[in-house]
């Protein structure tokens, strides 16, 4: 089993394999960058969060307008965060879609993050340092 490392810590063969497509959909968007977070890499766009990938599946930022009509769908559960459940942020399961539909999902992301704003010249160097 190969593992690769998030800060210290350990990425199963699953996890590798979800980076790995999600990297490729993603592609080459401008802006987006990569940063260990939530126990995987989190991918950013103009230091906004757009996705995570984990051992926990696909961290999507949707926005609170498409939050109810993304959990209808099967391998979608909200992200809990101590317990409280995050309007906005869903996890997906990696077994329950493939690279199409990663491609669409990730779409739905990055399309809500390029309406917020762009974090600050400071916060953006901050994240870097953090890589």
């Amino acid at each position: 089993m190969s593992a690769k490392t998030s800060g210290d810590k350990t990425l199963g063969e699953d996890s590798d394999n979800l980076l790995d497509r999600t990297r490729s959909a993603i592609g080459n968007i401008g802006g987006i960058s990569e940063m260990n977070m939530f126990g995987g890499v989190g991918f950013l766009l103009d230091g906004n969060l757009v996705a995570g990938a984990s051992k926990r599946g696909l961290l999507l930022r949707l926005g609170k307008e498409r939050y109810a009509d993304a959990l209808l769908h099967p391998g979608v559960t909200p992200m809990k965060m101590r317990g409280k459940e995050m309007p906005g942020y869903v996890y997906l399961d990696p077994t329950t879609f493939d690279d199409a539909a990663l491609k669409g999902w990730l779409h739905l992301a990055i399309s809500f993050v390029k309406t917020l704003p762009p974090k600050s010249a400071a916060v953006q160097q901050r994240q870097q340092k953090r890589k």
